[in-house]
């Protein structure tokens, strides 16, 4: 059972030499044993996809949103396939009637919804490149990006136009058209009028396509798709270069991954979208849903009553990050706390019941039908009811979170990893094998994979495990940052992206995520956060002598230890009236908080983002060099012995935030 292999070893590795690195050998996935499958010769850009799936399922219903009635949420409304062509078409030619040309940037702004497909579209159909805007990635990001990729027109949501005509916002000047998806404030026409940009709304703009039909200008399978803007480990976004196709080999990639199993994708699958479009995870999800022919619908907007969604739309696939599916757990194990002790000692036997024939290799419909229809179909119910596939991507999911949701959730649940760099996808799990738990997969169908040494981490992939860093080429790989060589060249080299990330090889070809190379981690929400760049802002706090910041994939929040400055420290007090030795100090909570408040205060001048503010500390009265082992010669930290040493101290500050939380 346990010798299924799940990825072809084609190479084997070979050891540095000359100062430069290991590499283990080179995995593909088991369709691309001998060579990569074909590409599929009528899907040669993004645009091809959609009109394909217009001429093959002009009446289903394809995108869903939904209206506020007598101020409650109403039911969904759909729009076809054959209708959002027809917009896409008006929009496209409005653009054109504008005088955007081929291989202008179209920035889009806003919430998931109708229109932010539509502008993409449009912009697949005419050659222009999407360049999602999102204010996420910290503020003056919207600026930057404006600047940095040139945009000359933006569609925004109205809640957002206020952001894109703030004085800050300088490079908002440079547009010539800002339209936006509903209709914008009379004040907001007239800003955007003095500026000498034309504005209009949704309706206005799509009657003016309706006036001027142009020729689509489909663009070349090399050309750029979309700039797709991420996170850098300090100072500005990088835009990613996807072109059309990488997305179509991603998404002709995925259709051969889901033929091989007996559960078929069909055009009534219906997918919730809450994850923001302005990423990559959401973005080829619904590519690929628009290839199908299926359905998505777009969430109403609060991320907190997603559950109400679900119910509403009933969807048949969930894409979460970390964070959204240990709420559905959360609430699930809160449920059970309410019920009677037997009923819930009942749950806990069909659990362990269901978990055994799944490790034993029954599929998870089969495992237990009886424990499926007396305990787990309530949980099933929870999402909705027709669940089928859940998907975890953005961070690692914990394994207690992932066990939990396959036995009880009804549905398939797999993780899968990548980045916008790679497209979305480079590995990806199978439904239905328990030996999957708490790994990220194998290589994706168009993927190549190896690990690369890291001496000074001590990872080495030809050792036993193989650790490394994780490189990955392919034709879903990008080809660099936007206007950025030098960043290209360092994480490209002889064709072989490198991730940063540290991954550990296991003996059936499946990939585990371990570390990150460079000290940039991501919380549970899937948000980048740089470490030792925070160290540096919270460091100039005059009440902290040393700071050593923690956060991990599996927890939404960060903590930290603390060195107080011992003048400071015997100010506050004595301005406070304790009298007692700094060593004593250091344990009063009155001083641990108001150091967590003084930190509050830098994280507020230096505009950081909410979650790389310092929730918790542990306040340690010795400086870390005075330790044994905890610096580097060179003074800078050692995480992994700091993480050894406070461990226990840690699991301790984030067990009280979860208490204080309640």
């Amino acid at each position: 059972m346990d010798d299924k292999q799940f990825a072809v070893k084609l190479e084997n590795g070979n050891k540095g030499v000359n100062g430069s690195p290991s590499v283990g050998p080179i995995y593909r996935n088991l369709l691309a044993k001998d060579m990569f499958p074909p590409f599929d010769s009528d899907l040669k850009t993004t645009w091809d996809v959609f009109r394909n799936s217009v001429e093959k399922y002009p009446d289903n219903k394809m995108l869903g949103w939904r209206e506020q009635v007598d101020g409650k949420w109403g039911p969904y409304i759909w729009k076809t396939y054959k209708t959002v062509y027809e917009e896409v078409l008006n929009a496209a030619s409005a653009l054109w009637a504008s005088g955007i040309r081929p291989g202008c940037k179209v920035g889009i702004y806003g919430a998931n919804c109708p229109q932010w497909i539509v502008a993409m579209e449009a912009c697949n159909a005419q050659g222009y490149i999407s360049v999602p805007l999102y204010d996420t990635l910290g503020p003056g990001a919207v600026n930057f990006i404006l600047d940095h990729a040139e945009v000359d027109v933006v569609f925004v949501q109205d809640k957002k136009v206020k952001e894109l005509l703030n004085p800050e916002c300088i490079h908002t000047q440079r547009l010539k058209l800002i339209v936006c998806f509903t209709s914008m404030k009379e004040e907001e026409k007239d800003k955007a009028d003095s500026m000498g940009i034309k504005s209009y709304a949704w309706n206005e703009f799509l009657h003016m396509g309706s006036k001027y039909p142009t020729e689509m200008q489909t663009p070349e399978p090399s050309a750029i798709c979309t700039v797709m803007y991420t996170s850098g480990t300090s100072g500005d976004p990088k835009g990613v270069i996807i072109t059309h196709e990488n997305a179509t080999v991603n998404i002709h990639g995925v259709d051969l991954f889901m033929e091989q199993f007996e559960d078929k994708m069909t055009v009534d699958d219906v997918y919730l979208s809450f994850l923001p479009l302005a990423h990559i995870l959401d973005r080829m999800i619904e590519e690929y849903f628009i290839r199908k022919g299926a359905s998505v619908g777009f969430y109403h907007g609060d991320i907190n009553a997603l559950r109400d969604d679900m119910m509403e739309l009933k969807p048949t696939f969930l894409a979460g990050v970390p964070r959204v599916l240990e709420r559905i757990h959360e609430g699930v194990l809160k449920g059970l706390e309410e019920v009677n002790p037997r009923r819930r000692k009942i749950f806990n036997i069909l659990y362990n019941y269901k978990l055994r024939w799944m490790k034993a290799g029954y599929k998870q419909k089969y495992a237990s039908p009886l424990a499926d229809l007396l305990a787990f179909r309530k949980v099933k119910n929870r999402l909705g009811g027709r669940i089928r596939l859940i998907v975890s991507g953005g961070a690692p999911l914990s394994s207690e979170v992932e066990e939990f949701l396959r036995v009880t959730s009804c549905a398939f649940v797999v993780q899968g990893y990548g980045m916008t760099e790679t497209c979305g996808l480079a590995t990806l799990g199978f439904p239905d094998e328990m030996c999957m738990l708490g790994t990220v997969g194998s290589p994706f169908v168009y993927t190549e994979l190896r690990l690369e040494e890291v001496p000074d981490m001590g990872y080495d992939p030809l050792s036993d495990p193989p650790r490394g860093e994780i490189c990955v080429r392919g034709k879903t790989s990008f080809s660099g940052y936007y206007k950025n060589p030098e960043l290209t060249n360092e994480v490209i080299k002889d064709g072989w992206f490198h991730t940063g990330d540290i991954g550990e090889m296991q003996p059936n070809g499946v990939l585990v995520i371990i570390d990150r190379k460079k000290h940039l981690i991501k919380l549970s929400q899937g948000e980048y956060i740089a470490l030792e760049y925070l160290e540096k802002v919270y460091g100039i706090t005059p009440i902290i002598e040393d700071i050593w910041v923690y956060g991990d994939s599996f927890k939404s929040s960060l903590v930290a230890v603390v060195v107080p400055s011992k003048e400071h420290s015997e100010k506050w007090a004595h301005q406070n009236g304790f009298q007692c030795s700094y060593s004593e100090l250091c344990n009063l909570t009155q001083l641990r908080e108001y150091i967590i408040s003084e930190l509050k205060s830098t994280a507020e001048r230096n505009k950081l983002r909410g979650f790389e503010y310092i929730k918790g500390i542990i306040v340690e009265p010795r400086m870390f060099e005075g330790e044994k082992d905890l610096l580097t010669p060179t003074m800078k930290k050692r995480r992994d012995k700091l993480i050894n040493r406070y461990k226990a101290g840690i699991d301790n500050v984030y067990k009280k935030l979860i208490v204080n939380k309640r």
